[in-house]
């Protein structure tokens, strides 16, 4: 029994380990994000919605038997659930399924748009970059407390110079936080906001230039120092964990032919 069971074990991680299996599911998962564009198109989908839902359930159960295979590959249940990617990808196939009879069609369309997210899941680089972002969550906060600060400030000391001047801007705390949302991004910024207030108020010009050296220069620069940071150590943690690997297998190699050379001396014997 135990004997079939690890037969079969070998037999699901033969069919995930082969050089089809990725690139077929990463196929599918792009024609299901091409069908989910094309539903999009109101005058497509509302004369051929019988189609898509079809097309929508064959992807589905062929997610669905993916899964199983990968479940049944891997050595238990605690093993493959122990990544967050597993988890992420059984939830979209499960909600799927749960989903698959409501009546709700914008829910289930929605549930079509995250399966494509499952692109990043299947591709190892994107899935590196994305456990490298997330790792930097704790160190922007940080960086999030501290821009909070400076668009309080700012946002303040622009409610009292500019509230008569340009109300529609800076004509309480929230519009001027708004406004220096606006600003930070550099989206018309100078046009739009700076210029009719440097037309009557010609010192307006330092506030904006000090808020972007400030905002958008600094602050923006910590978030990308902080996610390369991130990344590279990511790489790094990466390859260290692949040489130990390949260093295993090395000596797991040595071992057996050590115990081949010793099970040969023997029967010579």
């Amino acid at each position: 029994m135990r004997t079939e069971k690890r037969r079969w074990k070998l037999f699901f991680q033969k069919i995930t380990n082969s050089r089809l299996f990725t690139p077929v599911i990463m196929t599918l998962i792009l024609i299901n994000a091409v069908i989910v564009g094309i539903e999009t198109y109101e005058h497509i989908y509302q004369g051929n919605q019988m189609l898509f839902f079809t097309l929508d359930r064959v992807l589905l159960w062929i997610f669905t038997v993916e899964i199983v295979i990968r479940l049944l590959a891997t050595p238990s249940l605690r093993y493959f659930f122990k990544s967050g990617w597993n988890w992420f990808d059984f939830l979209i196939v499960a909600a799927g399924h749960l989903f698959a009879g409501a009546h709700f069609v914008t829910v289930l369309r929605v549930l079509r748009v995250l399966r494509v997210f499952r692109a990043v899941s299947i591709i190892p680089s994107l899935r590196r970059l994305v456990d490298a972002l997330m790792r930097t969550i704790p160190s922007l906060g940080n960086i999030l407390l501290l821009m909070g600060i400076i668009f309080y400030i700012f946002a303040v000391i622009g409610t009292m110079l500019f509230q008569s001047t340009a109300p529609e801007y800076f004509g309480n705390l929230q519009l001027s936080l708004l406004t220096l949302f606006q600003v930070v991004t550099l989206e018309s910024w100078a046009s739009q906001v700076m210029r009719p207030i440097f037309e009557e108020l010609w010192w307006s010009w330092i506030y904006f230039i000090g808020f972007i050296l400030v905002g958008t220069f600094v602050i923006f620069n910590l978030f990308i120092g902080v996610i390369v940071s991130n990344v590279e150590k990511s790489e790094k943690e990466e390859d260290t964990s692949e040489d130990d690997t390949k260093e295993e297998l090395k000596q797991l190699r040595t071992e057996i032919k050590e115990l081949k050379d010793l099970l040969n001396e023997q029967y010579n014997r």
